[in-house]
């Protein structure tokens, strides 16, 4: 069974997908880090209940060591959006066929294991949600980033194969709904100033 863990918003610029965030929401990012391997960077904002949601990107002055991006951003075009969803896993292993291969990697005090397949692409081109499970001792972001008022009220997965993800993915979690449709996410959040969205 996976447990949500955070949503990623993708964009072309991290700074495009902060102004995004931050219009939408209302609320201020804060600085994450990059990602060596990947070539990314991104920005995060603490959400209620252990959760957190991240703005990342390729990062213009870096050079995956892996030879490409992950998350789906060397093909990544358009506006920014909700791009992918992360979920705890226990065993990253026996998901290996769906979610891709399991990558060790770490950032400063953080340390944690995250499929991605061969080509940086998202499974089910992003339907079905990247795997992670965090080092032993890793104290989780959320706990690190400062509380922003906000809590996810529903976050809907519309994709052609929703039924088969839903399936795969055995989450007890009343607020994730998958939808049979074009491929996309709504996330609703509720908090001192009402429901908010990003799509």
């Amino acid at each position: 069974m996976f447990v949500l863990d955070h949503l990623a918003v993708g964009a072309a610029t991290l700074g495009e997908g902060v102004d995004l965030v931050q219009s939408q929401l209302g609320i201020m990012l804060e600085r994450g880090g990059s990602h060596d391997q990947y070539g990314t960077h991104n920005m995060l904002l603490g959400l209620e209940d252990g959760l957190y949601l991240e703005v990342i990107a390729k990062d213009p002055d870096a050079i995956p060591s892996r030879g490409h991006s992950w998350f789906g951003l060397d093909d990544f075009t358009g506006p920014p959006r909700l791009a992918n969803w992360i979920c705890r896993a226990d065993n990253l292993i026996d998901y290996t066929d769906t979610a891709g291969p399991k990558r060790e990697l770490e950032r400063g005090n953080l340390r944690w294991d995250i499929t991605v397949p061969d080509d940086g692409s998202l499974p089910f081109g992003g339907g079905f949600p990247t795997l992670i499970k965090w080092g032993a001792g890793t104290v989780h972001p959320a706990n690190s980033l400062k509380p922003s008022g906000l809590r996810l009220r529903e976050f809907i997965v519309s994709h052609p194969e929703a039924t088969k993800i839903a399936r795969l993915a055995q989450l007890d979690d009343p607020r994730i709904k998958f939808e049979v449709g074009s491929p996309g996410f709504v996330a609703r959040f509720e908090g001192p100033n009402g429901v908010k969205e990003l799509r």
